[in-house]
């Protein structure tokens, strides 16, 4: 019955109303799973997602398909569940001060004192280290760029005091998985990840600016920068730009990495992909309010669809 529920305490403002983290997680548990953004799973699809673009483009690539890849694309979603959970614990650690301060964050774990910063430091710890061990059952190539991706994880906390456009270094380590998932595979990089790499940052520009657009005001106040702030009201054209590189540069991959087989059909309907996620993204710069933070995240979380679309058809070319 609807009236038994249980009372969510301590619930993070943007988080999803009635999920289960609020409801049903043990209390102890509560806060330190809003850490992880549990009660948010949009970032997790966000980061699996392009593990599973760079396998299946992989496969494409080489024409094989084993029980390993099936490891390997669940392995990517335990560690994009675990890694994401580490990488919000330090964003939420490194922010704490600010995020005290932005209507939106104040509700959060740290400024809102439900947990101490060394309680995050550790439960980050615990995290990135048990997505390490799943790391390590991939191939050597691959722990290794799994390893360098914490780079990019450890810089972006502190993009948006430095620079305009934080959301490249959001990309740069949301969109690792593209080239973890497709060295898993194939044992190396190669240049048709490079492409779908620089595809999916150029989809985090777009998703991450609409995003940033609920927080405008209060990151003027404290000297938080973005290129939410940056685009103001020319935010839609830059969208646009973002939109074009990231179905442009998603089809380059998509011929890249079946140029060299005999599988036309298979590049035919994976290029379906692409012109799928660009009219999904045309369809969200079409309804986009810029100071209407409802729609904002509404549009924001609208993203998994966007490229669960574009995934089916990466999947059905497997098929052909």
């Amino acid at each position: 019955m609807q009236g038994d529920a249980p009372t969510p305490d301590g619930q993070v403002a943007d988080a999803v109303k009635g999920n289960w983290v609020d409801l049903y997680a043990p209390a102890p548990a509560r806060p330190y799973l809003r850490l992880s953004r549990a009660d948010r799973p949009i970032g997790t699809w966000l980061l699996l997602i392009p593990c599973w673009w760079g396998l299946t483009l992989a496969m494409l690539f080489d024409g094989k398909a084993g029980w390993h890849d099936a490891w390997i694309a669940l392995g990517c979603a335990l560690g994009a569940w675990l890694m994401r959970g580490a990488g919000c614990t330090w964003n939420d650690i490194t922010d704490r001060d600010f995020d005290a301060q932005v209507e939106r964050t104040r509700s959060r774990p740290i400024p809102s004192g439900q947990v101490s910063t060394r309680q995050a430091a550790i439960w980050m710890i615990a995290q990135a280290l048990l997505a390490f061990c799943i790391l390590l059952t991939f191939n050597t190539a691959a722990i290794a760029l799994g390893v360098l991706a914490l780079l990019p994880v450890a810089i972006y906390p502190f993009a948006k005091r430095f620079t305009w456009w934080p959301q490249v270094f959001l990309g740069l380590a949301f969109n690792w998985g593209a080239l973890l998932a497709w060295t898993a595979h194939t044992g190396s990089l190669a240049a048709p990840a490079v492409v779908l790499y620089l595809a999916g940052i150029a989809w985090t520009l777009f998703y991450d600016t609409i995003y940033a657009h609920q927080d405008t005001e209060d990151d003027a106040l404290i000297g938080i920068k973005s290129t939410a702030r940056l685009f103001a009201e020319n935010t839609a054209p830059w969208l646009r730009r973002f939109l074009m590189a990231t179905v442009g540069l998603m089809g380059i991959a998509v011929i890249y990495s079946a140029i060299d087989s005999a599988n036309v059909l298979g590049m035919a309907i994976a290029l379906g992909g692409p012109w799928a996620m660009g009219w999904h993204m045309t369809w969200q710069l079409r309804g986009l309010d810029i100071h209407d933070n409802a729609k904002l995240l509404r549009l924001f979380r609208d993203n998994r669809d966007t490229v669960m679309i574009q995934l089916e058809y990466f999947g059905a070319d497997l098929l052909t």
